[in-house]
This record gives structure tokens, C-alpha cells and sequence, in this order.
């Protein structure tokens, strides 16, 4: 560190925030020993233990800053009830579709459509979970199992309720209401987990902002906000953005009321099946009434859906009890009187085929396609009005994305549907009539046999991105000798070095990766569906007659595609378990959750919690109170998902305090990844405004990180551009006196490692204006913890 980086210009604080994969604090601040100065087991900030009291010591700190850590990886990979969320994948992805909405000029409603749409796509997440579970536990096993003497003979855990042994609970409806109590459970667990996972994360209130303290010219903007016009402040920079309390509230009872209600109309749905053939009418009368009610509750939840009830320009405190408290315990008591309903004594019902309600899994898919198409054609009007070339897929990413969010869900489901007709089924197979059982859904055994033939397409634009990638490659080594003109060429270095740019730069590729996939998915969804509703049979069958070749075709394709969906089901269990006694392996699965729960809840209230909601409030609480007690400077420095965290909080602070606050990014996807596929949030506009607002930035990138890039903004006038020209990897070519051994490509790590690092640091504590010395105090917030 330089001698004179801070001289003159008073009290500077480093504050250093990691990345995905989480780092301790003695590797941040290179130290064997921490003290964590506030915060708590979960997320916190460390300083050395020498550092501790630096406040009441700034004399030591005349020729460097206080450096000071900033962890939040157990966040995301603490504790190891956190690798279950691996089961709420689909809820994750679909939640990220809502944040990758194009940007657009002035309000519009088509922003508010947009919103409504996948707010209903994921729902209908929701609701074929439920479904899935109804299939397995109603109908795979209390109805077809249960009902056949065959199946249930050799299960004795199944014998008090099979219809050959004629007790009080073998009659079909007392098995489904039965059986209604499992997918039950798992709606309400997954309402306690989403409720405990908000009380954890995502309750941390925003610090006082301008719009808080009450400044009369934020009181006009948010009155005019309030009012239905648009808010000119950027939406990552609005005092409620990260605080969505009503939003996931009301978002959670609907989900729940959701759940229970689908449950209940799979279980009366049955019994006023049965009771409109029978000579009872009161159980018809009874029935008939039940679904009415049932349909009409169902119309209110998509109704809530509807309406997001949240405003990003003003922290909201208030919760819809109404909706909240009543509509979860009305839908379980309309699931009470339905199992009531089916368990009353119907002599001569008897269980035959598969139950009642099939066309509900096409239902559901083609609802989920037409929702789609709806959402693309919303995002491409969007998009044209304001549109940008770096936007991945032209604006359509929102719906591609939801989209997979669909086919993961079908395959998550279609796999424990295929996996326990598999085993209830014994040596048949699900389907084809040589088992004791019909089968699940003629649907899931065609989107199962769809996969392989998905995966087959996938295997041309990826041998086209590998062909390119290794051209590519050979073209570079011309550039990577030019990079290092004094030194002596290494053929073999070379070309290793240009093969590690030419693979990072195949993530700027993703998006033609996403479109091939999607495209493909939603042609073989609709086949699927077609060919399920025209034949009425599984693909083994429906293709029976066919050509020899053909029908060959579509057992292969049958079998391997419901060896996969089981495989992948598995495969996703089993890491789950690994994950949730290993905590390595739980952090390599917090990578993913660093990424996919970056985004508030706004969509799906189920998925994995939104960690941002935590760390950003403590990050501009922070930045707040050290700048606010001592007066002082602050750089705060982010690497990779690290800086994404950094600008939201910058972004949060009050206009006073970002003017003493300096952001170094480093390894930063916050062009890359978010401008692109989160334009409305990260695009050039807003990064730009943040530019504008900010004493002053700096970026670090290099060629060879898959991650990192250039910003790309536009260069302000009287402050020098965010983006460094790029970084050289590695530091030295070959071996030098200094370097003797070769230095390794760094890729996207060890930034700090390269000495245009401190460099950087130094000309942005220089750029800060002096520390305000009035403003000092000699108290130091927080408790001190050793950390070994």
C-alpha cells in the first residue's frame, strides 16, 4: 500500500464485499485472526483485530484505509436445511423471469401486464406441484393401488385401506380423503417455510432514506408516485425495493389457497363424478354445490394474483389482513368439508382406470402455453419501445426463461409421478396395460419421451459453439503475444492462455443457447399435449400399428424418457442429502442460490429467499453510519456477485452519503449477466444514472474471466471511465528474477493479486473529497467477536 494513498484527506474505510462461493474473513483481509465488529453468524463485518478500534485511533491510519470485510455466504449455504431448496427450483426460476422485463420509456400498462403474467405462470407452478402430489398420493396409490387386489396384496402398509379387505376405509372417497392429507401437508409446509424464510432474510427494514427523513422534494416525487405517475428514480434505488413484506404476504396466502383448494377438487371432484350417476340427490345437490364453491374460491385467488399490491417508492408496512389471515383458512375449510363430502358411505363405488381429472394435467400445460406466448408477445412490445442490442434474446428472455421455469416443473413432477408408478406398477410398464395399475397421466409419459429427442437437437448448437470456440482460439494468439510485446513467445503458453479467453467468452452465447432450448421445448410441449389428447395413450402405444422403425422409435423414446425424468429426480434427492450433510457440497449448490435469489420475492412467495433483502440494507446501514459518525471517505469494492450487492446498496444511499462513497468493481457480471437479461433493472439507463450520481467508479475486468466484463457505459464529463482497459492474465508471461515460477491464468479470481488493484484504490480515495472533521466521534458501534 502506497505511504501516501490517504494522506490529507482524512478517515477512509475499505469495505470489502466477496462473491459467489462465499470466502472467510481471514481470507479478505489476509489475516489469521478476525473480529467481527457487527452483525451476527448469518452476515456480518470483520476487521483484524489490530483494526478493531480504528475509530479512536485515525492517527494510524494517515497512509492507508481501514479495510473492513463484509460476509454473507451463509446467506445462502449456512445451515444444511438450505440444501432442500434445491426442490424449489422451478419456483426460483420462474421468480427471475419477473425481474428480466425489458426496459421501457414512461408508465405503461403493458408493465403492469407483464407483471400479471408471470405472477399467473407461476402459479400455475404452484398449482402443478399440488397436482403432481394429488397424482401420486390420490390417485397412483389410494385410487389405482389401493383398488386393485393385485397391487395392494403384497403392500401391507396399504391393507386397511384396499377394497378387497372391505373395511371402513376401502371405500374410494374415505381413501382419497385419506390420501388428501399428504399433498395437504406439503402446502403447508411449504406456507411455514416461506413464512419462516421471511422472518429470517427478508425482514430487515430499508435504513432511512431521503424519501423517509421527508425532504420536501422527495415528498412531491412520492406523492406524485402515489398519484399514477412514474418515479424518476431508478427502481434499484427506491426505499422500498427491497422490502417486498406485502407483496410475499399476499402473494404466499394465495399460493397456499391455491394449493388446498386444487386438493379439495380433486377429492370432491371424484365423489360428484360418482353422485351424478347415482339415484341420490341430495349427495348430487351437495356436490354440485361444493364445486361451485370451489370454483368461485379459485376465481378469488387468481383474482389476488391479479393485483400486486406493493409500491417500490415507499417502504410499506401494511399487510392485506383480509386476504392473508381469512382466504389460507376459508380454502382449508372448504378441503375439510370436501374430504367430509367424499367420505360419506357410498356402498357400490367402485375405483376402475385412473381417477377422474386427467385432462387437468393438459389443462394446466396448455394454460402454462398460452401464457407464455402472452408474456413474449408483452415483452416484445416492451422491448420495441426502448430497445438495445446488448438485450439478451431482444427483450424475450422473461419468457424463455419462464418457460424452462414450466419445463422443470413438469419435469420434477412427471419424474416422482413415473418413479412411483414405476414401483407400484412392479415389473409392467406405467402405461401400457401389463401392470396392476393404469398408470399416471398419459401426458407425463409423453413429455417424458420428448426429452431425449430435446437433448438429441441440443447436441448441434453446442458442437457449433465448441468448432467455434477452438477457431476462435487460434485466432487470439496473435493478440495474447501482442499483449506482452517484450517477451519471448511460448507456443504452448500462448495457446493455452487464448483457449481460456476463447472459453470465457462463450458466455456472451448463452442467450443463443436459451433460445435453441426454448424454441425446441415449446414445439415438443405442444406435440406432447397433441399427441397425448389425440391418441388417448402413451407413445408405446399410440404408435403400436406404425412402421416398425417408427414404433421402435417410440418405445426407445418412452423408456429412456422416463429413465431420465426418474434419473434426474433422484440425482437431485441425492445431491440434496449430500448437500445437507456436507457442507462443501452445500456450498457449491449456495453458488446457485448467490445468483437465482438475488430478486425479491415477486412472483413465486414459495421459492428460496431473497438474501439481498438482508445483505443490502446491511451494506447501506454501513456505508450510513461510518460515513455519517466519522465523516470520512469509503470505497466500497465488490467482486463478482459482490459488486452486484455493492451498487444496489450504493444505489440505496442517500444523495449526502454516495457523494463520499467511491465503488471498485472487479470480476463484475453486472453488464454481462445483469444488463443483459435484467435491462429494466441493470441496463444501460440505470448504470448509467448510477455513473452520473457517483463521485466516482472504477471496473476491472480481464479477457480470460467467464464472468467479469467491461460496463460499458459512456464516459462522463470531469471523471475518467468506469472501465480500466482490460487486465493482463496472467500478470507475467513467463519467468522472470521476480516471478520464477509461472504465474497461473487467474480467470475470474485474485483481482486484488494484480497491483492495478491498490492502484485503482489509491486514484479513488484520492477523487473522494476530505473527510469532514467536525463529524468525527470517537465511539465505535457494535460488539467485537474473535474469529480464528
Amino acid at each position: 500500500m502506497a505511504p501516501s494513498e490517504v494522506a490529507g484527506g482524512g478517515a477512509a474505510l475499505e469495505l470489502l464485499v466477496h462473491g459467489v462461493g462465499g470466502a472467510t474473513p481471514q481470507d479478505m483481509l489476509a489475516a489469521p485472526v478476525t473480529v467481527r465488529i457487527t452483525g451476527d453468524a448469518t452476515a456480518a463485518v470483520y476487521r483484524r483485530p489490530e483494526d478493531a478500534d480504528a475509530e479512536q485511533h485515525p492517527e494510524r491510519y494517515a497512509h492507508g484505509p481501514v479495510p473492513e470485510a463484509y460476509c454473507w455466504a451463509n446467506l445462502t449455504s449456512g445451515n444444511g436445511a438450505r440444501a432442500l431448496w434445491l426442490l424449489l427450483l422451478p419456483f426460483m426460476v420462474v421468480n427471475l423471469a419477473h425481474w428480466m422485463r425489458p426496459t421501457t420509456k414512461g408508465p405503461s400498462a403493458a408493465v403492469r401486464c407483464y407483471g400479471m403474467l408471470v405472477r399467473l405462470v407461476a402459479l400455475s407452478l404452484t398449482a402443478l406441484l399440488t397436482a403432481a402430489s394429488c397424482e401420486v398420493a390420490l390417485d397412483l396409490t389410494a385410487w389405482q393401488c389401493a383398488g386393485a387386489a393385485a397391487c395392494s396384496a403384497g403392500r401391507a402398509w396399504l391393507g386397511f385401506v384396499s377394497a378387497a379387505g372391505d373395511g371402513w376405509w376401502s371405500q374410494p372417497g374415505r381413501r382419497l380423503s385419506l390420501a388428501a392429507l399428504v399433498p395437504a401437508a406439503l402446502v403447508g409446509l411449504l406456507w411455514y417455510l416461506s413464512n419462516r424464510t421471511w422472518s429470517a432474510y427478508e425482514s430487515q427494514r430499508p435504513p432511512a432514506t431521503e424519501a423517509a427523513q421527508g425532504t420536501r422534494a422527495t415528498r412531491v416525487t412520492v406523492a406524485a408516485a402515489v398519484g399514477g405517475q412514474a418515479d424518476t428514480r431508478p427502481a434499484l434505488g427506491r426505499p422500498g425495493f427491497w422490502y417486498g413484506r406485502r407483496i410475499v404476504a399476499r402473494l404466499r396466502a394465495a399460493h397456499t389457497a391455491a394449493g388446498f383448494l386444487i386438493v379439495a377438487a380433486a377429492v370432491a371432484g371424484a365423489a360428484a363424478r360418482h353422485d351424478r350417476g347415482a339415484d341420490v340427490p341430495a349427495l348430487d345437490l351437495a356436490g354440485r354445490s361444493l364445486e361451485t364453491v370451489l370454483v368461485l374460491a379459485g376465481t378469488f385467488v387468481v383474482a389476488v394474483v391479479f393485483r400486486r399490491g406493493h409500491s417500490d417508492s415507499l417502504i410499506d408496512h401494511r399487510v392485506d389482513r383480509a386476504v392473508v389471515n381469512w382466504l389460507p383458512g376459508v380454502s382449508l375449510f372448504l378441503l375439510a368439508l370436501a374430504m367430509l363430502y367424499a367420505s360419506w358411505s357410498r356402498p357400490g363405488w367402485a375405483s376402475h382406470g385412473t381417477l377422474p381429472g386427467e385432462e387437468a394435467f393438459r389443462i394446466l400445460t396448455l394454460a402454462q402455453g398460452a401464457l407464455i406466448v402472452a408474456l413474449a408477445v408483452t415483452a416484445h412490445l416492451l422491448h420495441r419501445r426502448a430497445s438495445h442490442p446488448r438485450t439478451a434474446l431482444r427483450g424475450l428472455g422473461g419468457p424463455a426463461v419462464a418457460l424452462l421455469a414450466c419445463a422443470l416443473g413438469g419435469v420434477m413432477t412427471g419424474g416422482v409421478a413415473q418413479r412411483v408408478a414405476d414401483w407400484l406398477d412392479g415389473p409392467g410398464t406405467p402405461g401400457m396395460g401389463h401392470g396392476p395399475i393404469s398408470g399416471p397421466p398419459v401426458l407425463l409419459s409423453w413429455q417424458a419421451s420428448v426429452i431425449p429427442v430435446l437433448l438429441f437437437l441440443l447436441l448441434v448448437p453446442l458442437a457449433v459453439f465448441a468448432a467455434r470456440t477452438w477457431r476462435t482460439a487460434r485466432s487470439l494468439t496473435e493478440a495474447v503475444e501482442r499483449d506482452y510485446p517484450q517477451e519471448r513467445p511460448d507456443a504452448v503458453r500462448t495457446r493455452r492462455i487464448a483457449a481460456t479467453r476463447a472459453t470465457a467468452a462463450l458466455t456472451d452465447a448463452i442467450p443463443v443457447v436459451v433460445g435453441v432450448l426454448c424454441t425446441a421445448t415449446l414445439l415438443l410441449g405442444g406435440g406432447a399435449v397433441a399427441g397425448s389428447w389425440a391418441t388417448g395413450a402413451v407413445p408405446g402405444e399410440a404408435f403400436e400399428r406404425a412402421h416398425p422403425l417408427v414404433e421402435a422409435v417410440a418405445d426407445a423414446a418412452q423408456t429412456l424418457g422416463s429413465l431420465l425424468v426418474g434419473l434426474g429426480f433422484v440425482l437431485l434427492v441425492t445431491w440434496g442429502r449430500r448437500a445437507y450433510r456436507d457442507a462443501a457440497a452445500r456450498r457449491t449448490i449456495g453458488i446457485l442460490w448467490d445468483v437465482g435469489t438475488f430478486w425479491p420475492r415477486a412472483a413465486h412467495p414459495f421459492a428460496p429467499p431473497c438474501y439481498a433483502e438482508r445483505a443490502v440494507p446491511d451494506l447501506t446501514w454501513r456505508m450510513a453510519s461510518w460515513t455519517g459518525s466519522t465523516g470520512g471517505r469509503l470505497v466500497i469494492s465488490g467482486h463478482s456477485q459482490g459488486s452486484v450487492l455493492a451498487a444496489a446498496a450504493v444505489w440505496q444511499l442517500p444523495a449526502a452519503t454516495r457523494r463520499r462513497v467511491a465503488l471498485l468493481t472487479y470480476g463484475s457480471p453486472l453488464e454481462r449477466l445483469y444488463g443483459r437479461w435484467f435491462p429494466a433493472y441493470f441496463g444501460p439507463a440505470p448504470l448509467g444514472t448510477l455513473h452520473r450520481e457517483l463521485h466516482c467508479w472504477r471496473n476491472l475486468w480481464r479477457h480470460t474471466d467467464p464472468i467479469g466484463g467491461p460496463l460499458r457505459l459512456p464516459p462522463e464529463e470531469g471523471k475518467p471511465t468506469v472501465d480500466r482497459p482490460a487486465l493482463r492474465d496472467p500478470v507475467v508471461y513467463g519467468r522472470t528474477d521476480s516471478h520464477p515460477l509461472p504465474e497461473p491464468v487467474l480467470g475470474h479470481s485474485d483481482y486484488q493479486a494484480d497491483p492495478a488493484f491498490a492502484e485503482e484504490r489509491k486514484g479513488l480515495l484520492h477523487r473522494l473529497p476530505p473527510a469532514l472533521p467536525a463529524q468525527r466521534t470517537p465511539s465505535r458501534t457494535g460488539r467485537v467477536e474473535s474469529q480464528g
